[in-house]
């Protein structure tokens, strides 16, 4: 499974609240919270991410309340995946049960550039980056969390009978 796009760029610390400020968690309509993602930190994000895209971020990204409409705001936006030095885990368990790849990879992380050009290899981990030429390797993911992405998330893999241990 391969994904390619242009990225956004965020650093360190990037709070769930940044992610997808409180004011709209009254909602669970994922069009309506992909409307607001990332507004407080950038309020041009939904007007410049296209379907694919990439998220590039520093140390602890998801840190803060567990609300999983951090991830599906993220998803819905149209981000195909999230680049970061590390991840707040539950915010990483998050991502995964409703289907959002994220890899762990600090060089990778530290040195993409906004607007540069990616492409994610999710089975060997590989970070191409098309702009400077340059690849990463981050630890690919299990078969068990292919699966999860790839039905879309947790519930429909269960629904759909995928063996998830």
């Amino acid at each position: 499974m391969n994904v390619k796009g242009k990225i956004h760029k965020f650093g360190d610390n990037i709070d769930t609240d940044v992610i997808i400020p409180a004011r709209y968690l009254n909602t669970a309509d994922h069009g309506e919270l992909a409307k607001h993602c990332m507004e407080d930190i950038d309020k041009d994000f939904v007007n410049k991410v296209k379907q694919g895209d990439i998220i590039a971020a520093g140390y602890n990204f998801g840190c803060g309340s567990s609300r999983e409409h951090a991830p599906i705001a993220i998803k819905a936006a149209g981000v195909s995946c999230v680049i970061a030095s590390t991840f707040a885990r539950i915010f990483y368990r998050n991502a995964i049960n409703i289907g959002l790849p994220i890899l762990e990879c600090p060089e990778a992380a530290k040195d993409i550039k906004a607007e540069d050009e990616i492409e994610v290899d999710f089975d060997s981990g590989v970070i191409k980056n098309l702009t400077t030429g340059k690849s990463y390797n981050a630890e690919p993911f299990p078969e068990f969390i292919k699966d999860i992405i790839s039905a879309g998330g947790l519930l429909n893999s269960i629904k759909a009978g995928t063996k998830n241990d």
